[in-house]
């Protein structure tokens, strides 16, 4: 079946978001852990993020967290919400993570989830949104250009302090 007609079926199936709660740290963190290993196959998950990510985004009311559910099952996560601007008083609303199984990828599934995060966003009235893409994260960067994003900079990251 070609691309453009699997894109049909699942767009026919009900894509829903849930907010994630204290009860599913076991399966938030297990599917957070393979995402971030997904971006980073070096990825160890450290004592202070499997006992505090979670509960660092949950005791944050600025920011959502949410279950994405395909036909009312877990197939990824969203994370978003607004900081204050660095410098002025203004809002910014960010997209931190959007993750989907590998099974339910190009299928549009994070396409819809990603404009309802943004429809919610653009509710507090912020600025901008911004996200960042990790270096080599092609499927991200296709799908953030087809809704409008940009590239207007560059992170880079000292990889090891020195003492």
């Amino acid at each position: 079946m070609c691309a453009t007609a699997q894109r049909r079926i699942v767009l026919k199936t009900q894509v829903t978001m849930q907010p994630v709660s204290p009860d599913d740290r076991t399966d938030f963190l297990r599917m957070a852990e393979e995402h971030f290993r997904e971006l980073n196959p070096a990825f160890i998950p450290q004592a202070d993020w499997k006992s505090c990510y979670l509960d660092g985004i949950l005791g944050n009311r600025r920011l959502a967290v949410r279950w994405i559910l395909l036909d009312g099952k877990r197939c990824g996560f969203i994370l978003f919400g607004t900081e204050d601007h660095r410098f002025l008083p203004r809002q910014t609303g960010a997209i931190y993570e959007l993750y989907v199984d590998r099974e339910h990828r190009l299928q549009g599934v994070g396409r819809a989830c990603a404009l309802e995060a943004i429809r919610e966003l653009q509710a507090a009235a912020p600025s901008k949104v911004q996200l960042e893409i990790m270096e080599g994260n092609t499927g991200a960067e296709k799908l953030w250009k087809s809704l409008g994003f940009r590239k207007v900079s560059e992170r880079w990251v000292l990889s090891e302090l020195q003492p």
